[in-house]
């Protein structure tokens, strides 16, 4: 299995001893206990209580602080104590780094808030979802064949944080994303899977006469439409309502750039296929597919590698049953067989996202 080298590093060697090994194992029997810990240390402010006492705070100093019990907040301490978010001294409690991290870094709050509020209650249906092939934890909010046609009617804090979460992860590479697009300036771009519209959007602001179409189911289509009214440039975005599960759902022809940005990550391998072989069947000899996805294998670190291997499951359990966050060979294999070729691969864009731009084969450089 190819990977970046610092992967590489990481991942083709077993140098932990046999003692880590146990506490890591421990800590993953436990780890919702101490994932629901962290997360009400930072919703009771008990952390931020700490971070701004320079030389800590007692047990009973926080529970009058905080308005929880003694009880409430003895329970809390000694988890996190044992699990490094706080150190004692002296019958004090100090901020450790680990739970300054916990506190302070806007992307940890993103994602502990999507896995309580999204993940939590359907992981319990993990083992249901990969035997059966089909979103199963979905359920524990509605009875929808994926999360896509039920996200305009999620819970309202549910939905929240799924839209913080994506927006996270793709706004921070907008900027870069656009001077690559853009370089080839486009006329009419063709936003596949718009969501929310913010890339039409960004592209409109960009260029005076670029037009944008945006392509989703027909329930995001009508959320776009309200979230962006009124926004200069809107009258030239304009909408194609579309169910790319229907494999006999033709792409619009007239578009000279086609924008997927972690779109194809939502759709298994045969599916990714029937959809890149559907653009192509729209593509001008001169058009570029541009595909924005985080893959895995070509991270910088083994952190950002963890952390889009997980998210992998919220595909498995809540999303639709049978896609994830792909490696780039596989991303490749779906997209030749799609009928393009990768003409080239920028890598390193903020969020540890890369973009892949495709074109017909024996297509013009």
């Amino acid at each position: 299995m190819k990977m970046s080298p610092a992967l590489e590093r990481k991942f083709t060697k077993d140098g932990m001893r046999i003692l880590d090994a146990q506490r890591r194992a421990h800590e993953i029997a436990f780890a919702p206990v101490t994932f629901q810990v962290a997360r009400l240390m930072r919703r009771f402010g008990l952390f931020e209580l700490l971070n701004a006492s320079r030389h800590g705070l007692t047990l009973d100093e926080l529970a009058e602080r905080s308005g929880l019990s003694r009880y409430a907040v003895q329970v809390l301490l000694e988890a996190s104590l044992t699990a490094e978010m706080v150190i004692s001294t002296d019958d004090r409690f100090v901020l450790s780094k680990l739970g300054w991290v916990l506190l302070t870094d806007p992307l940890i709050a993103v994602n502990i808030d999507f896995n309580h509020d999204v993940n939590y209650l359907g992981m319990h249906r993990m083992e249901q979802a990969l035997r059966e092939g089909q979103p199963e934890g979905l359920k524990v909010f509605g009875q929808w064949k994926t999360i896509y046609e039920g996200l305009s009617q999620l819970p309202a804090q549910t939905q929240a944080s799924w839209f913080r979460f994506d927006h996270f992860y793709s706004d921070h590479s907008f900027d870069e994303a656009l001077e690559i697009v853009f370089a080839y300036r486009p006329r009419h771009l063709l936003d596949v899977g718009g969501n929310t519209g913010r890339w039409a959007v960004r592209c409109v602001d960009r260029d005076p006469d670029v037009r944008v179409t945006i392509m989703d189911l027909p329930q995001q289509i009508e959320m776009v439409r309200s979230r962006i009214a009124g926004h200069p440039g809107a009258d030239r975005i304009d909408g194609h309502a579309i169910d790319l599960l229907d494999p006999t759902a033709a792409f619009p022809h007239g578009a000279d750039a086609i924008w997927m940005s972690q779109f194809l990550d939502c759709f298994s391998e045969g599916e990714i296929t029937s959809i890149v072989r559907r653009a192509a069947e729209a593509m001008t000899p001169d058009a570029r597919l541009f595909v924005m996805e985080t893959l895995w294998d070509r991270q910088p670190n083994d952190i950002a590698a963890f952390c889009l291997t997980q998210i992998s499951l919220y595909f498995s359990v809540m999303a639709n049953g049978n896609s994830k966050m792909y490696h780039s060979d596989d991303l490749i294999r779906c997209i030749t067989a799609g009928g393009l070729e990768v003409e080239t691969i920028h890598d390193g864009l903020k969020g540890g996202h890369s973009i892949l731009v495709c074109r017909k084969p024996n297509a013009q450089p």
